[in-house]
């Protein structure tokens, strides 16, 4: 934890208190449900953490923001920005019940009070956040067709609500498809200084960019 806790100064003693304690909690879990495959789970914070932790760079939220991790899995970055952001409230969903398992337990053995995790698929959600999150789940098209509708249009935080995406690979097939182009774009090999994050970013659209299909209740 030591050698990544320099890149991310936004992230308060506090937090990085809980994150020893969720990273201890993950790599139990991790034995028993395959959340992180073996080999990347002895590089967990250079790797996996610092990846979800690179957002608090660039992200603050105020008081009562909420946002929605879709497939979030083992709670990446739903569960480390719930630590980070305890300010905010975090709805984390995933269509597996053993993931949201691992997900509920974390958070109540950590006592995050900001954290509510469902076995829920993203269609069927009818509520609206500030900011709505993914890593790596599905193809942009894809993705986006899950979430018309869950966004608030608005700009009461460091950045307009909308999408925080965790991509990697080639963009611009996928950014042609949907029709819309991130307003940021973090190159994470730039950003954490490390060649294994090539090709990897985080995309942010604006939420007044996103087609609203789905109205909201």
């Amino acid at each position: 934890m030591e050698s990544i806790r320099a890149k991310f100064p936004h992230v308060s003693e506090a937090s990085w208190a809980l994150l020893e304690q969720w990273a201890v909690l993950i790599k139990d879990w991790n034995d028993k449900i395959n959340l992180i495959s073996r080999k990347d789970i002895e590089h967990l914070e250079e790797r996996h953490l610092a990846h979800c932790l690179a957002i608090t760079n660039h992200l603050k939220l105020m008081n009562g923001a909420r946002v929605m991790d879709v497939g979030t899995g083992g709670g990446f970055p739903g569960l480390i920005m719930a630590i980070c952001y305890p300010q905010a409230h975090f709805t984390l969903i995933d269509s597996i019940g053993k993931k949201i398992g691992v997900v509920q337990d974390i958070a109540t053995k950590l006592k995050l009070k900001n954290v509510e995790a469902r076995q829920v698929r993203a269609e069927q959600v009818n509520r609206q956040f500030d900011f709505i999150t993914g890593r790596a789940v599905k193809n942009l098209p894809e993705y986006f067709s899950w979430i018309k509708g869950n966004l608030r249009r608005g700009q009461r935080n460091s950045i307009p609500n909308g999408v925080l995406y965790w991509k990697g690979g080639e963009l611009e097939p996928e950014l042609e498809a949907i029709g819309i182009r991130p307003r940021l774009t973090i190159d994470l090999q730039e950003e954490l200084g490390d060649d294994y994050f090539e090709q990897k970013y985080i995309l942010h659209f604006d939420a007044r960019d996103v087609p609203r299909a789905k109205s909201p209740r």
